[in-house]
């Protein structure tokens, strides 16, 4: 990620950046703030002491398991692909010692541990074995504590790695919620996301997860392919509908420098956002029309399906960010009050490779303290809070926001909330600021609106060595 600093601290509340109207799709805010903004700390603080004023008693457990099968044309997620099993069970040994020198900081505080969330991210966890996923569960049960079976647990999957027996190991053990890399039904349109798979191989494995009987299905759509219209989408609509999951998620197409489609990608950025905006709008009025619910930009989910968290690709107020996340693996976050830490990051193949050879060389001792971290203060909690909720249908409720800070959000953020105002993105409900439907078409303009200056310039520096 870069070279040893220390954290300054983030500056007070400046001044919103400009935004442009016309450009929609700047930065999906699926947590606050991103990797990138995290920085190596020269002598990061004791794990027993990060968590001594920490609640115990409504933990998450994370678990990333950064490899996959194929790495797909847009994904710029930490993975790498084809992993032999040595690799793979030296990466289990590893974070086996992590979670056991973690375990050792929370004991270190003399109150009970209780995990209310779990997910596996990654990566596809299912890339393990069923012998290497019953592993990871031994992990997080007998060494962390984790009662798997009493916990909201989510489990990220891919039509080729979804077999019987990976799944037979996580229904056993409890999993609540497994959310499927499906993104086109059409086989021409996958290959052009460099996502090579066959519609039967994904309706396949779609039976398999139903015959599992999860309690949630989540299937991932994509919009803004090369080629891609509303009838081919509406193909990938239905057939997804056919299965009747319990939630949907239909995520914009984005290319980002270093992943596959960074060099393919035909459209103009007008013709693109264009053609990404009314999928967008078709997509969600087909949705709803077929009796879903919008509970975010991304997330439609039928009515009565209690919200799961998924800590790798959610929502952000599904991701748990306040404190109490607890990340194993090379890639894995955790949160406290005051400090966000994680491992190193990357997106190039080379480096990614590099950090998963460096994260099973290190010793134990060194996963006693926290690496690359982001300070949090009250004003980056205040951000935090508000992307948690305003991204969200349920909207912003301001008398809580004020209880908890002891500001008022039309002083803390009045630049952001004058830009909101006059692109008509919001509306005031009583109290409640919710994104309008446009508004909430443009989520991800809105959001990067929220970033403090120090977030912004430590993202902006980011360069993937």
């Amino acid at each position: 990620m870069g070279t040893p600093v220390t954290l300054p601290s983030p500056s007070i509340r400046p001044p919103a950046p400009a935004t442009d109207a016309d450009t929609p799709y700047q930065q999906y805010v699926y947590a606050y703030p991103h990797q990138k903004a995290y920085r190596l700390l020269a002598d990061g603080p004791l794990l027993r002491d990060l968590w001594a004023g920490e609640r115990l008693d409504a933990l998450a457990l994370y678990a990333h398991i950064p490899f996959c099968e194929m790495r797909c044309g847009f994904c710029n997620l930490f993975t790498r692909t084809g992993a032999p099993e040595d690799v793979t069970s030296a990466f289990l040994d590893t974070l086996e010692r992590q979670a056991r020198v973690t375990r050792q900081a929370l004991d270190a505080q003399d109150r009970p541990l209780r995990f209310t969330l779990a997910a596996f991210g990654g990566g596809t966890p299912t890339y393990l074995t069923a012998d290497e996923l019953t592993r990871l569960c031994d992990i997080c049960e007998h060494v962390m504590g984790a009662d798997l079976r009493a916990a909201s647990w989510s489990v990220e999957t891919s039509p080729a790695t979804a077999t019987a027996d990976r799944l037979a190991v996580l229904a056993e053990r409890g999993a609540t919620r497994l959310s499927i890399g499906v993104q086109s039904f059409i086989d021409e349109e996958a290959r052009a996301a460099v996502r090579p798979q066959k519609r039967q191989e994904a309706e396949a494995a779609l039976a398999r997860l139903r015959d599992a009987k999860f309690p949630i299905l989540n299937i991932d759509l994509i919009y803004g392919i090369d080629g891609q219209t509303e009838r081919t989408f509406k193909v990938s609509l239905d057939a997804a509908l056919a299965w009747e999951p319990e939630e949907i998620y239909l995520y914009p197409l984005y290319v980002r420098p270093l992943t596959g489609l960074s060099t393919r990608h035909a459209a103009t950025p007008a013709e693109w956002d264009d053609q990404r905006l009314r999928l967008y709008r078709y997509g969600r009025d087909h949705l709803l029309s077929a009796g879903y619910e919008q509970t975010s930009m991304r997330v439609f989910r039928r009515p009565g399906t209690a919200a799961v968290q998924d800590t790798a690709g959610s929502s952000i107020s599904e991701y748990n960010q306040q404190a109490g996340m607890v990340g194993l693996g090379v890639g894995a976050r955790s949160f406290t009050t005051d400090l966000h830490y994680t491992t190193d990051y990357a997106v190039a193949v080379p480096e990614v490779r590099r950090i998963i050879d460096d994260y099973i060389a290190t010793p134990s001792e060194r996963f006693q303290r926290a690496q690359w971290a982001f300070r949090m203060d009250e004003d980056e909690r205040r951000r935090m809070y508000v992307l948690q909720h305003l991204l969200e249908s349920s909207g912003l409720d301001l008398a809580p926001y004020e209880r908890r800070f002891g500001t008022r959000f039309e002083d803390d953020f009045a630049a952001q909330l004058g830009t909101l105002r006059q692109h008509h993105w919001l509306r005031d409900d009583a109290g409640t600021l919710r994104l309008t439907l446009e508004g909430m078409a443009r989520a991800d303009a809105i959001g990067p609106l929220f970033f403090s200056a120090t977030v912004r310039r430590n993202m902006s520096s980011y360069q993937d060595r």
